[in-house]
């Protein structure tokens, strides 16, 4: 499998899984501070991903891989200055959105951090990138679909809401760094690399801002695990197989699915409802992933919309 539809198809498990894990996320939080919690779950992320790297690579001699899977044949020093640049942009997003979560509402920290549909393709012409027109449309589409979906109240904003402001920034430079390094290097390699030193950073502050109770985080082994194994060591690993093929722009998109599955396992799993307006909301985030896929269909079907109105 290969092409398109397996980098699209990576990206959706990706954010099906981190929309998955925002229950496991508030749990933990109960047991540990945001830095012990992030240092633990990207370690044993990082630990993951090495140990299934390794098996990959013996089995790559045996027979041999192809597509996302197969590494280009690049130095060395890519991989460790992609690692840390992907890393470092990855824990400041993190982090700014663990703190800013705590000083505003779930719906609007949801809102607020799917900026980043915008601000990748922003972020793209800044450095120089051609982005078509129509991936704003698809753009501004979406984002009304997750105000829809994720406000509930009135839209003011706060402390919280400028942390997670910039977390979002920091989401688009991550996703532009991965879609920069990813084609360029080991998929592999460079999820475990960025883990790594998310996880020493995040370690590091721990130590230095928090108190570490290492009978906490036993007791919150079962939060840990699931997102250090689903949400770090699988999700992100997707993220960085699906960005070999698609582009940064047409990943973010893809990317507000997760407000999408966080709402659905809410329905599901906790018996929240979905309101009209909220299920509205989806259907539109739906529509524009699904418009950015195929926009010359789209174009090629407004523009025959526009002769058959003009013929009548």
């Amino acid at each position: 499998m290969g092409g398109k539809p397996f980098g699209v198809a990576m990206l959706v498990c990706a954010t099906l899984i981190w929309g998955a894990a925002f229950v496991a996320q508030s749990v933990g939080m109960r047991y540990m501070g945001p830095f012990t919690f992030n240092a633990v779950r990207f370690l044993i992320g990082a630990v993951a991903v090495f140990v299934f790297t390794l098996f990959v690579a013996r089995v790559r001699r045996k027979n041999g891989f192809s597509g996302a899977w197969r590494p280009p044949d690049l130095h060395p020093g890519q991989l460790l200055r992609g690692g840390v640049a992907c890393g470092v942009v990855l824990f400041i997003m993190i982090a700014l959105q663990q703190a800013g979560i705590c000083y505003t509402t779930v719906g609007k920290a949801g809102f607020i951090t799917a900026l980043y549909i915008l601000f990748v393709p922003l972020l793209s012409l800044f450095l120089g990138r051609k982005v078509p027109a129509f991936i704003f449309l698809c753009a501004a589409i979406a984002m009304v679909g997750m105000y829809l979906l994720c406000i509930k109240e009135e839209l003011a904003f706060g402390k919280g809401d400028i942390l997670i402001f910039l977390s979002a920034v920091a989401a688009a430079g991550h996703i532009l760094v991965i879609g920069h390094f990813s084609p360029r290097t080991d998929s592999l390699k460079l999820s475990s690399a960025q883990f790594f030193v998310c996880a020493a950073l995040s370690a590091t502050c721990a130590f230095l801002f928090e108190y570490v109770d290492f009978t906490a985080i036993i007791k919150g082994w079962v939060p840990i695990l699931y997102t250090g194994l689903l949400s770090c060591g699988i999700a992100y690993t997707f993220q960085t197989m699906g960005q070999r093929i698609i582009e940064p722009v047409v990943a973010s998109l893809v990317f507000s699915l997760e407000a999408v599955f966080a709402a659905l396992f809410g329905w599901l799993l906790l018996g929240e409802q979905m309101s009209a307006k909220e299920i509205s909301g989806a259907l539109l985030i739906f529509a524009a992933i699904v418009m950015a896929q195929s926009p010359r269909l789209w174009v090629k079907f407004l523009r025959k919309q526009k002769k058959d109105a003009a013929r009548l």
